[in-house]
């Protein structure tokens, strides 16, 4: 059995379904979307040994053909070139505007397959097959879609909603644990952003998430109705939206420092990011000074990585970092935009944030290290 959150965006709508054997059922899952009986898919090439039989097969219980390119894993297949490759390879597979394009992987592939949808053909429909927790809970979902450039992490996109997410909570027991926990820190990002009794149940039950596939199941399914709720009211991040960025300032400027490398992932980014959002926010008077401790004391429990001390090798100093943070996307006017808290579950947007402040978080955390 499988649970079903819909994603109310009027004639695009679109339901994402969560549960065990999704991969088994993939075929009577997408049939009903399809004109003729054939998709490409697109994977990469640590995903396609553990899951890409396994899909062909369950798409074959419906009679449905597949082509498939695997191509590198890892953050630095998100750009031009494997991105030309991949729109090539579409257009050699003859795929119309009719056909379905099929995600399978993590957020790269998700990311870089859902912008080659936007643009092939000016635009074919595509499914998300999430392979990790991050995807399943975050990129999955929403419709961004894009690719990274060498200023900064996801400038070049679109906003593309998929035709249907599946998110097979059995495929999480291929993670790695540090994959896994990369994923949880955009799962507690939630119950910090939004929802304070969700960050309760994760502090109760976080530990045995990996092995429980009941537990995953309710984890995922919370975090995606938070996020389909924020996308129904802001689609293209005009307001609301913004608040699914919550640790992602300083994270991108993190994973830019890091060379978008498994130095640090961007769920560990996440969480670093989260937990220096909350300090910055203890030390401008918005949440109470235990708060920032009680986020860190989880994602310690959690064995995440929460400080910058937790990240190996060298790192720019504080003006360093905080030009790194001036790419981000979110600069609007030349000001950049923070989610900050006044408790955890009660974060909002703000561009009222003195430089020295930041600088003053950046410049304590890199002490510690």
């Amino acid at each position: 059995m499988s649970e079903t959150v819909r994603v109310e965006l009027g004639a695009r709508a679109y339901e994402v379904r969560i549960g065990q054997g999704l991969l088994a059922r993939a075929g009577a899952e997408i049939a009903p979307l399809l004109q003729r009986r054939k998709v490409a898919v697109l994977t990469d090439e640590r995903v396609a040994p553990l899951h890409l039989d396994a899909l062909r097969a369950g798409l074959a219980r419906a009679d449905i053909e597949m082509s498939a390119l695997a191509l590198p894993a890892g953050e630095a297949t998100k750009a031009w070139p494997q991105f030309s490759r991949a729109v090539e390879w579409l257009l050699a597979e003859k795929v119309e505007r009719q056909d379905i394009l099929i995600a399978l992987g993590g957020g790269v592939i998700g990311d870089l397959g859902g912008f080659a949808a936007a643009v092939l053909r000016r635009g074919v429909r595509f499914v998300q097959i999430p392979t990790t927790l991050l995807a399943q809970v975050d990129s999955s979902v929403g419709g961004k879609t894009g690719i990274n450039a060498p200023q900064g992490k996801n400038l070049i996109g679109a906003f593309h909603q998929p035709s249907l997410v599946l998110a097979d909570i059995d495929v999480l027991g291929t993670l790695a644990p540090r994959d896994f926990l990369a994923g949880y820190g955009e799962v507690v990002k939630y119950g910090l952003l939004g929802d304070a009794e969700f960050f309760a149940w994760l502090e109760a039950h976080g530990p045995r998430l990996a092995g429980d596939p009941a537990l995953a199941t309710a984890a995922v399914r919370r975090s995606v109705q938070m996020k389909a709720d924020i996308v129904a009211r802001d689609e293209t991040e005009q307001g609301d939206r913004a608040l699914l960025n919550l640790g992602h300032t300083f994270c991108h400027a993190l994973e830019a420092a890091t060379g978008y490398s498994d130095r640090l992932l961007h769920g560990e980014g996440v969480a670093v990011g989260c937990a220096l959002a909350f300090e910055t926010s203890a030390r401008l008077g918005l949440c109470p000074q235990e708060t920032p401790s009680r986020v860190r004391a989880h994602l310690r429990a959690m064995g995440m990585k929460v400080d910058l001390a937790d990240i190996a090798g060298d790192l720019p100093d504080a003006d360093g970092l905080l030009t790194l943070m001036a790419q981000d996307k979110k600069v609007l006017d030349g000001r950049l935009h923070f989610i900050l808290a006044r408790d955890i579950g009660a974060a909002f947007v703000t561009s009222d944030v003195p430089r020295e402040v930041v600088h003053a978080v950046l410049t304590d955390a890199l002490a510690a290290r």
